[in-house]
């Protein structure tokens, strides 16, 4: 099993980056359902406004070679899209538990 785990760090107003975020979370939360290994998926949005960083999720697949297959799927393609000209950084840890 291999946890991926990403944080994003958005652009724009408070207001600007929660409603993006909120858009992102839904459609992540929805990727269980679109690709076969993908496990599982948890999506956070901070609420902590001493934090800089908004989302975080924690996706669960079955080896690292299906973190590829996750990235690459069309369904995830279009979730990573609703980011674009709204991410400013990426952090990504993924390991083997």
């Amino acid at each position: 099993m291999v946890k991926h785990i990403v944080m994003f760090k958005l652009t724009g107003t408070p207001q600007e980056r929660f409603e993006v975020a909120t858009r992102f979370k839904e459609a992540l939360d929805a990727l269980p359902q679109q690709i076969d290994v993908l496990q599982s998926i948890e999506v956070a949005l901070n609420q902590n406004p001493a934090e800089t960083w908004d989302v975080v999720l924690t996706a669960i697949v079955p080896t690292m070679a299906d973190v590829d297959t996750y990235a690459k799927h069309p369904a995830h393609v279009a979730a990573a899209g609703l980011l674009a000209g709204h991410k400013e950084l990426r952090a990504c840890v993924d390991y083997e538990c």
